[in-house]
């Protein structure tokens, strides 16, 4: 029989607290899971005015959930990203790669209408060991 473990992280510290009622990342078998991740920095109405600042917060706040649950970006394998606008799509990933590299995880990128902010990021990671990537 396997044994199932998970772990709900209440709150991150540091970090603006979720908005809803939701774990921002839960530990399962090895694995982390995020929530959505927005450009907040303590709260829905303090975010940077531009969307470089927007993608980059957003992805220091994941950072920072990632950490909390004992992992980190280059321990990311899938990536899934919320855009309110196609337009919006060649300067994500110009900084996107700043911070993911060579790494490349999978990834999904869609364009919706989100509340309040112009990206949201969510992701799964494995935790932290000394990772091994195939180049």
């Amino acid at each position: 029989m396997t044994v199932t473990t998970i772990e709900r992280l209440a709150g991150i510290p540091g970090q603006a607290p979720a908005v809803g009622p939701f774990s921002p990342a839960v530990i399962a078998n090895g694995f982390v899971f995020t929530s959505g991740q927005i450009p907040a920095i303590t709260g829905l109405d303090d975010q940077p005015d531009t969307f470089e600042g927007q993608v980059r917060q957003t992805i220091q706040n994941l950072a920072g959930v990632l950490a909390a649950a004992g992992s980190s970006l280059q321990h990311v394998v899938k990536v899934n990203t919320y855009l309110t606008s196609p337009d919006q799509l060649e300067e994500y990933n110009r900084i996107y790669v700043e911070y993911f590299g060579t790494a490349k995880p999978a990834r999904t990128t869609v364009c919706v209408s989100l509340w309040g902010v112009s990206l949201e990021i969510e992701c799964v990671a494995v935790l932290a060991g000394k990772p091994e990537v195939a180049q």
